[in-house]
């Protein structure tokens, strides 16, 4: 079978031309649409349920939150791992499935399941949500904003983060490929209603008929419409509050024909949420901080390079005096990353052209063979795409073209030397060459490929690992065996080719001395 291979590729010159060309066109697309990161994404498939109940303390988290949630997906198919933190105010249920569950179905499962758990948790505690759709590595954008310097004490911890949360985040969101922006630093405005315990008492209020005050004046309700012909008028009733004075002029109850306020009972101001932490902008003016994730399967590289675009936008919405400023920008490892390979790669290729030409003796021969590395790599690129295999430090620095050009080597020397034992010193026709690559090629063509079939056996152990190792490790196992592939295929087909065209078809022998 390969000798037919390797007589088709010689008879049919122009077909084999076509399908490298071909072979470089899909190689060098697949590149373009080809995932980019600087490592592999080792992180589990796994979905996180966080719930927030902020009076619990720990052991009322796993008593009353956490083990309800457990028991209700301790059936759910294809779970590997169940684990959990219970904290003050806080439960965190990371749940693991297998890797090939679709994290979406997954989802979904999950969701059903905590329908049922909503109800063994007693009502006002906290309501469980799914973490976004992201992974260990999903941190991929980070950044402050900050006051000018000068500015530093013209806005405060709470401005800050109101422009983060209602200027900056709201825009970033919606971006492709980004599943959460995240808020850090400042303080985190609030409407508060102090109450005072003796103005209560003298009033007869209670705490009760605040919250029942608050909660029934402030909405909005529709009731239909009236028709008067021609016109008709639609009924709203407007109560949603705008500001403090809303808030204070709330009627807590009414006694006798004199209503009660909340501004008679509680002070009604601006507050904060508890701070748990700060972030510092050289640890000297308070700034507020965003983190942009990454959703999962997402190219990092093409995500970050939205943001950017997005930022000088945003930045038009803010005070003059007012910056965003990136700290984590993941584009820059992955540039570096890839920067890395590139050099490794591009020195590795002329290091070998360099010694295939040496030790080859002719120039010809060695440009053929180093040929062979961009065509492989390009046929890696082309599968790497197809099976989604990401483009990192990991699966193309493992690349060893000594491997690549093996076959090529054998084959070209083969014919070198099958060339150099003719007694006939006549230039030869292109027939005559064409035979002449076909024998020296048929018969050394069979050993060496049994021999590169042998090195990509070598890594099939490889591709059997799983979890965190497989993750690491299959991805480098994948892009070498699909260049070792091409390469083989580049030997049966695109080499012969080569050698019958461009080989000098007059070799002279070499004197040996008996």
């Amino acid at each position: 079978m390969l000798d037919k291979i390797i007589k088709f590729s010689i008879k049919n010159k122009l077909i084999i031309g076509v399908m490298t060309l071909l072979l470089i066109i899909w190689g060098v697309w697949s590149a373009s649409k080809l995932p980019i990161d600087a490592v592999p994404d080792i992180t589990n498939n796994q979905v996180q349920i966080i719930t927030v109940c902020p009076t619990l303390a720990g052991q009322e988290v796993e008593q009353l939150v956490t083990f309800p949630i457990e028991q209700s997906i301790a059936n759910i198919p294809n779970l590997e791992e169940v684990r959990s933190i219970s904290r003050f105010g806080l439960s965190v249920i990371t749940v693991v499935f297998k890797d090939e569950v679709n994290i979406y179905f997954a989802r979904q499962l999950l969701n059903e399941k905590l329908k049922q758990a909503e109800e063994s948790i007693p009502k006002g505690i906290g309501k469980p949500e799914l973490a976004p759709v992201s992974t260990g590595l999903g941190d991929i954008y980070q950044y402050i904003v900050h006051p000018t310097k000068g500015n530093e004490n013209k806005y405060t911890a709470k401005d800050l983060r109101t422009m983060q949360d209602w200027i900056v985040r709201r825009q970033l969101n919606g971006t492709p490929g980004i599943a959460e922006v995240n808020s850090f630093g400042g303080e985190l405005k609030q409407y508060e209603v102090s109450v005072n315990p003796n103005r209560l008492k003298a009033m007869g209020v209670s705490i009760p008929d605040i919250f029942k005050a608050l909660e029934k004046n402030n909405q909005n309700t529709g009731g239909a419409y009236i028709d008067k012909k021609p016109n008709a008028y639609f009924i709203r009733g407007i109560g949603l509050v705008t500001s403090l004075e809303d808030v204070k002029n709330i009627v807590v109850k009414t006694t006798g024909s004199i209503p009660i306020f909340i501004k008679d009972v509680a002070e009604v101001k601006f507050g904060k949420a508890i701070r748990y932490g700060a972030m510092t902008f050289n640890g000297e003016v308070d700034a507020v901080g965003g983190v942009v994730m990454m959703l999962k399967g997402e190219n990092s590289n093409e995500v970050v390079q939205r943001i950017k675009a997005k930022i000088p936008t945003i930045q038009k919405s803010l005070p003059n005096d007012v910056i965003i400023e990136p700290y984590l920008d993941r584009s820059d490892l992955v540039a570096r990353a890839i920067s890395t390979v590139e050099k490794n790669l591009i020195e590795g290729a002329l290091i070998v052209i360099f010694v295939l030409v040496l030790f080859l003796g002719n120039f010809r021969a060695g440009l053929i063979v180093a040929s062979a590395i961009p065509l492989s790599m390009l046929f890696a690129l082309g599968l790497m795409n197809v099976f989604g295999v990401s483009a990192n430090l990991m699966s193309l620095g493992a690349i060893d073209f000594g491997l690549i050009v093996d076959g090529a080597v054998i084959i070209v020397e083969a014919t070198l030397h099958h060339l150099g034992l003719r007694k006939s010193m006549n230039k030869l026709t292109q027939t005559e060459m064409d035979n002449e690559v076909f024998v020296s090629a048929s018969k050394i063509r069979s050993s060496a490929a049994f021999g590169e079939i042998i090195i990509l056996i070598v890594y099939i152990p490889i591709l059997s690992l799983i979890g965190i190792e497989g993750k690491m490790f299959r991805p480098m196992a994948q892009t070498v065996g699909f260049a070792i592939l091409g390469a083989l295929i580049l030997s049966l087909t695109y080499i012969p080719m080569m050698c019958a065209l461009f080989l000098p078809k007059l070799v002279s022998h070499k004197k040996t001395i008996k």
